[in-house]
């Protein structure tokens, strides 16, 4: 077999939503072992990720998942979060890659001496990108579905964290949740008309 270089893609989920980590995954595929359909897991159906996800940790030659917390990301600001989750993927790996690329504009600054570059749309041009957008995605739903049965009327099954309107008319409703990211605009909105005595439109 001939030489190969082993690359790690690196991808992200959940910057947007108002609740919950962000998660990061990094994969490096094997080329004996190819995944048909990889893809940028937002053009993927819910159940076209949930099938590919178990295809990838099965078949990948190594992945992880990593991810911030709401309190790292109150504390260092989501940007920063995103990337100390994809350090501790990349450092999660059982393999160390020869290459990394990852989704985006900027490199989190990772601590292995290997190249490593950005590539913007690379979860629609890096196969290893897509399978990493594919484990991201789908361990951070899980999560949120779960989150849907501690927290009900939240609707966190259905909006997964976004800033819906129904999410934030909930928040405005029933409360700011310890999962809340307390550092977005429409959670630090609500807190701040609360503290203040306000009240908030149902």
């Amino acid at each position: 077999m001939s030489e190969w270089i082993k690359l790690c893609g690196v991808d992200e989920a959940g910057r947007g939503p108002l609740s919950g980590s962000v998660f990061a995954a990094a994969v490096i595929l094997d080329p004996a072992r190819p995944i048909a359909g990889l893809a940028d897991s937002k053009t993927l159906s819910e159940a076209r990720r949930e099938a590919l996800a178990p295809l990838i940790k099965a078949n990948a030659l190594a992945w992880c998942i990593a991810e911030a917390t709401v309190e790292e990301i109150d504390r260092l600001n989501i940007l920063q979060a995103t990337m100390l989750a994809m350090r501790r993927a990349v450092a999660g790996l059982t393999v160390l890659p020869d290459e990394i690329e990852v989704d985006g504009n900027r490199l989190p600054g990772f601590e292995l001496d290997v190249p490593s570059r950005a590539i913007v749309k690379g979860d629609s041009k890096v196969a290893a990108i897509s399978a990493a957008s594919i484990l991201a995605k789908t361990a951070r739903d899980a999560v949120c579905i779960a989150m849907d049965g501690q927290y009900p009327g939240y609707g966190f099954a259905q909006h997964k964290g976004y800033p819906t309107a129904a999410h934030v008319a909930a928040i405005e409703r029933l409360g700011v949740l310890p999962v809340h990211r307390q550092s977005f605009g429409p959670v630090k909105r609500v807190l701040a008309a609360r503290q203040g005595g306000l009240d908030l439109p149902v």
